[in-house]
């Protein structure tokens, strides 16, 4: 199969003004899926930049991720441990090339100066200000790859009077104002990572291919600048628009979807739930025959807090396993409540392979994990092995450079690598 070299980009020499003519070349390539040739330089730590070039590498990107010898990242730490490697770490960095360099020293900066032109994309999740201040800024990496793309993701931006303030999830989701009607009358921390994974790293993957887009036919490069804050505002989606054109700003359960109305969830007598959300008449209908009371229909229209209080009354009459015996016969949108043990080995799941068996990295042996959620007919994603052990590429890159053993072991010596042997 033919697919894209990316790095192979033009038939012409780069200007100096950032911009390329002519038309990007299509070379064959060992790698396969979407984005095979697509070459990536990850910055990023924890969650958001990682998912993302996650999302990429699973669909052929060859992602190199950069980490400090002395710093790594904090992921790598977490529990439980698998072969000896963070069950975390080894699944959001799957695919993923490791290279220890630490950044403050000015063989590493050589280094990156190095592997940029010959790279397409560069990722970074530092505060505004620190990759130019180690002389790896866009402006200056533009300098020497004129059709680069360059994607920041931060927590406010790089630009604003919130661009140096520290946050986390939580902040962000707060100062977009998602967090004010989520919950029964006050915030309620998300179980998962809204503004980091939706905000953060969903919109980072998709500006950086609209970049690659724009770079294929223009030959240009850009800077792509994703703000969590900004991008989890535009999560308020309905709410959101209604308030804009005048509508009054929405509180807890005082929306359709959040609590205001039927669409909710309900115990049942031994203390687990389901999910309502017949919202569509012919559902509402099913839903209140399943349930034995088919003049619940009216209530909707004349009195929802008496709806509301009935169906609660009467999902706490019977267990959790007689709720699930009814509605799997009923096609009304009501669901029970899986925990992540149940939701990993139901049915549908199992069918739709959203649980892989990926090689370990560097060792015999394979680890679950989360897929790949896309489906794609003619590209399905590969899984090629779990995430490195720090510096575990180190040496086979620096070899690509042109860097000889004794240089290897010599920057390995003054702690600008980290050279683990697979």
């Amino acid at each position: 199969m033919l697919q894209c070299d990316w790095s192979e980009r033009t038939t012409t020499v780069p200007g100096r003004d950032g911009r390329i003519g002519g038309i990007p070349t299509l070379s064959p390539t060992s790698m396969s899926g979407p984005l095979a040739g697509l070459k990536i330089l990850d910055f990023s730590t924890l969650l958001p930049g990682p998912f993302a070039t996650l999302a990429l590498a699973d669909l052929g990107a060859d992602v190199i991720r950069i980490e400090a010898p002395n710093r790594p990242d904090p992921v790598r730490r977490l529990s439980p441990q698998r072969h000896g490697v963070s069950a975390a770490h080894a699944w959001i960095n799957r695919n993923k090339r490791s290279l220890a360099l630490d950044l403050k020293q000015p063989e590493s900066i050589d280094i990156v100066r190095k592997l940029i032109a010959t790279h397409d994309i560069v990722v970074e999740q530092f505060r505004p200000g620190v990759m130019a201040r180690l002389g790896l800024g866009y402006e200056q990496l533009r300098e020497i790859h004129p059709a680069l793309i360059y994607c920041s993701i931060t927590g406010y931006g790089q630009d604003g009077p919130y661009r140096d303030r520290a946050g986390h999830d939580i902040n962000y989701l707060s100062i977009a104002g998602t967090a004010s009607y989520c919950g029964r009358g006050a915030p309620a921390p998300s179980s998962i990572q809204v503004a980091d994974i939706a905000g953060g790293s969903l919109h980072a993957a998709l500006a950086m291919l609209a970049a690659v887009a724009h770079r294929y036919r223009t030959g240009a490069g850009q800077s792509i600048d994703v703000s969590m804050t900004d991008a989890a505002f535009s999560l308020n989606a309905l709410s959101g628009a209604a308030y804009l054109a005048g509508a009054r700003a929405p509180r807890p359960e005082s929306e359709r979807l959040n609590g205001g109305s039927f669409y909710d969830y309900y115990a049942t007598s031994d203390g687990r739930h389901f999910s309502v959300g017949s919202l569509e008449p012919q559902f509402l209908q099913a839903f209140c025959s399943a349930m034995g009371h088919p003049e619940w229909v009216t209530l909707a229209v004349t009195d929802m807090t008496a709806l509301k209080q009935q169906i609660g009354a009467a999902f706490v009459r019977r267990t959790f396993a007689e709720w699930c015996d009814v509605f799997a016969k009923v096609d009304c949108c009501v669901e029970p409540v899986l925990t992540l043990e149940e939701a990993a080995t139901h049915p549908h799941m199992r069918a739709r392979g959203l649980v892989v068996d990926v090689p370990v990295a560097g060792m015999a042996g394979s680890l679950p994990q989360i897929a790949h959620p896309v489906r794609y007919s003619a590209t399905p994603p590969q899984y090629r092995h779990t995430g490195e052990a720090l510096g575990q590429q180190s040496r086979d890159i620096l070899a690509s450079l042109g860097y000889d053993d004794t240089q290897v072991q010599k920057l390995a010596d003054a702690g600008v690598t980290t050279l683990t042997e697979a």
